[in-house]
């Protein structure tokens, strides 16, 4: 075999292989940077061969910060207090899902709390209290409608809590 088709043949051979060693989940730290600043869920992956009793999918998130959880919104939010249910970790094909847990809670919310809105069909956005109650409120209401003020996820927020028990911060988790 000419010294030239030998070349090709292992740059072919080399790209294969490491081609597919580079597929499966993205793990890279910056989705670690995501679940901090944006919201977005990082995850930890639990995948197994068929026939396992173990998992498959990815089945837990990253600890979050102190003073920070992931929560399900339900009806009886207003300006002044959010109310929710806890949500437990579940197996997602793509990323980990939350389902929600338990009975309804209530917590009140700071003046000064922030929101900040995802969707995979528009860029994210920051919102005041009013803004985001508005958006909580439209999606309990209409979850798949397309005349609210933003389009709907599928309903996981991360909130902050400050030392008070008050929500200082949420944010919507986007959802494909």
């Amino acid at each position: 075999m000419p010294a030239s088709r030998r070349l090709l043949a292992t740059a072919l051979v080399a790209t294969a292989v490491f081609g597919l060693a580079a597929c499966g989940p993205d793990n890279s730290s910056d989705q670690t940077a995501k679940g901090t600043t944006t919201g977005a869920a990082t995850t930890g992956a639990a995948t197994t061969a068929p026939g396992s009793d173990e998992p498959e999918g990815f089945c837990t998130h990253e600890p979050l910060p102190a003073g920070q959880k992931w929560i399900y919104p339900v009806k009886g939010t207003s300006t002044t207090t959010l109310t929710y249910r806890d949500t437990k970790d579940a197996c997602g094909v793509n990323d980990v899902t939350f389902e929600p847990v338990g009975a309804d809670k209530t917590a009140a919310f700071t003046a000064t709390t922030k929101g900040h809105l995802s969707s995979v069909m528009t860029a994210p956005k920051d919102v005041d209290l009013a803004g985001v109650v508005k958006h909580i409120n439209e999606c309990l209401t209409s979850p798949h409608g397309d005349k609210g003020s933003y389009p709907c996820s599928a309903g996981d927020y991360k909130v902050a809590i400050d030392a008070s028990g008050k929500v200082t911060e949420l944010w919507e988790r986007a959802h494909s």
